[in-house]
């Protein structure tokens, strides 16, 4: 049986609001090929982040489970967790999450050095994003010193450079204006093709969606494919 990039079974997640449970997500489940582009849209408030964060590992589902290339990721410790998501996943957000005090190459390196990695192992992946994101003038910048476009280029070889299998992206351009945002999309796309990653991506741009191998909805916490580029077909049923 082929081995998944990303595998959810059932996951749900709620909160309590006042006196009432809030379902955010509905026994979701996915299942992701490596290489795969996968985009999943949705109104404000309809649960793809909260999903998406619970894939990465950055959030723990009440129910369900999550895996990756095999491997449960809701049976991890803490520890387990924070090493596994750092050696096999990047994660790109919204608002960059840059530290202000470091330099753009700074910020670059943080999850190296969370991995303890030794020089010699990144820096050819390091040489390759700075290429690709055009970052070579800019890294002894501090983020305040950068526009948000090129924040986001930082962002994303933070996310990309200890060379993860599979990248989560949550609404990267949502703060962009039309020219930034296509310009992080060809980026992210380029930086796919070089390095072959997975890529899930939250986004309500649908002209950004478009690019994806797959599209799915979320809706009210509940997961659906919405159309496969793959075979052309539109769908509004229930995931597999």
């Amino acid at each position: 049986m082929a081995e998944y990039m990303l595998q959810t079974e059932s996951v749900i997640k709620q909160y309590k609001q006042y006196d009432t449970v809030v379902t955010a997500v509905n026994r979701a489940s996915i299942k992701v090929e490596p290489g795969e582009f996968v985009a999943i849209i949705g109104t404000s408030g309809s649960g793809k982040s909260t999903f998406l964060h619970i894939c990465a590992g950055l959030l723990n589902a009440d129910a369900g489970r999550v895996k990756i290339r095999g491997e449960d990721i809701t049976k991890m410790s803490a520890d387990e967790l924070a090493r596994f998501r750092g050696i096999n996943m990047g994660f790109v957000f919204q608002r960059h999450n840059l530290i202000p005090q470091f330099t753009a190459l700074e910020n670059i390196l943080i999850p190296t050095v969370m991995c303890n990695k030794p020089d010699m192992s990144y820096q050819e992946n390091l040489r390759k994003l700075v290429e690709t994101l055009q970052l070579g003038e800019r890294l002894h910048h501090l983020p305040s010193e950068l526009s948000g476009g090129q924040q986001q280029r930082v962002a994303i070889a933070r996310a990309l450079i200890n060379m993860p299998d599979i990248v989560f992206a949550d609404e990267p351009t949502g703060n962009l204006d039309r020219a930034n945002a296509d310009e992080v999309l060809k980026l992210l796309l380029e930086t796919k093709r070089v390095l072959g990653q997975t890529l899930v991506m939250v986004t309500h741009d649908l002209s950004i969606a478009d690019h994806a191998d797959r599209i799915f909805r979320m809706d009210n916490g509940e997961l659906k494919l919405h159309r496969d580029y793959q075979t052309g077909n539109k769908r509004t049923e229930g995931m597999y």
